[in-house]
């Protein structure tokens, strides 16, 4: 019987450890085909041209390889979607961690979350169709395709993630912190501006480095919203392109396999994804070092 358990828990074991290592092994995988791809478009390209030059033009005849106006773009989208998710976000999480019962808070987390459960292609049309229109009610100057669209909803997709992370690292703070602040007579917005969020705050800018990094990801939305118009701006009533729609617009498209301008695509994937990991990065040590605050 104890050699029967035994068996069973080291196979346990090796089930999971294998997962753990697949997961390495693919992303180790990703990051080789980045590389090894880049490298080869670098062969044909100086990487001093690809971050000096100021335009992108590697489908016209003409072709510019400045990485510039890509990188405004994604940035472009992802600032808006930042002013509007974290106030959002910050706010709702203080509401759900200090305002709320238990029970009403966990009907409400998981509401808001399917935010996060929606498809993405819906929140593009949604930007497309409905939020676009209405802005033109609005700022009649603004283009049919432009930047502000797509980053507003970007930014309505990110609040569970930043509303979620948020109320976690408000709710860890320790009850003993309040109790003071309320013996010294605060009240309780003062409690929460000047002791609570002081407190969470790596947990709370955790998130948002986490909301901004899945913004600078995102795909569809800024597909379908934001246009293919790759310049150098920071005017968000205009027709853009960011890294994740360059990259759907030559995969789709009619550009050969392995010629340079297919081989951009892996270049600008490198790009994006050396952003992404470094944000990722930063919210980790963040959360990490918030952790342990706690802990002591």
């Amino acid at each position: 019987m104890y050699f029967k358990r035994k068996l069973e828990e080291n196979f346990i074991k090796f089930l999971f450890a294998s997962f753990a290592f697949l997961s390495i092994f693919v992303t180790l995988g990703i990051i080789f085909v980045l590389f090894y791809e880049s490298i080869a478009f670098f062969r044909e390209v100086s990487i001093i041209r690809f971050f000096t030059e100021r335009e992108w033009t590697p489908l016209f005849a003409i072709k510019k390889f400045g990485i510039w106006p890509l990188l405004s773009g994604t940035l472009l989208t992802s600032v808006v979607a930042i002013l509007i998710a974290f106030p959002a976000g910050l706010f709702i999480a203080i509401f759900m961690a200090e305002y709320l019962s238990p029970p009403i808070k966990g009907i409400l987390k998981p509401v808001l979350e399917i935010l996060a459960g929606i498809p993405t292609v819906v929140y593009g049309y949604f930007a497309l169709l409905f939020v676009t229109p209405l802005l033109k009610k609005i700022i009649p100057s603004i283009s049919g395709f432009n930047a502000l669209s797509p980053g507003i909803v970007l930014g309505i997709m990110i609040i569970p993630t930043i509303a979620s992370l948020s109320e976690d690292a408000i709710s860890l703070v320790p009850r003993s912190l309040r109790e003071a602040s309320y013996a010294l007579g605060a009240t309780k917005l003062q409690t929460i501006f000047r002791v609570l969020l002081p407190a969470a705050s790596s947990g709370v800018i955790s998130s948002i480095i986490l909301g901004f990094s899945r913004a600078i990801g995102e795909t569809m939305i800024v597909t379908i919203a934001a246009g293919q118009r790759p310049v150098l701006t920071l005017n968000p009533l205009v027709p853009i392109e960011t890294m994740t729609a360059y990259i759907v617009q030559v995969s789709l498209g009619d550009t050969p396999a392995g010629s340079l301008e297919y081989k951009t695509i892996f270049a600008v994937g490198m790009v994006l994804f050396v952003f992404t990991f470094v944000f990722n990065v930063i919210s980790h040590r963040l959360r990490m070092k918030f952790i342990k605050f706690y802990k002591m």
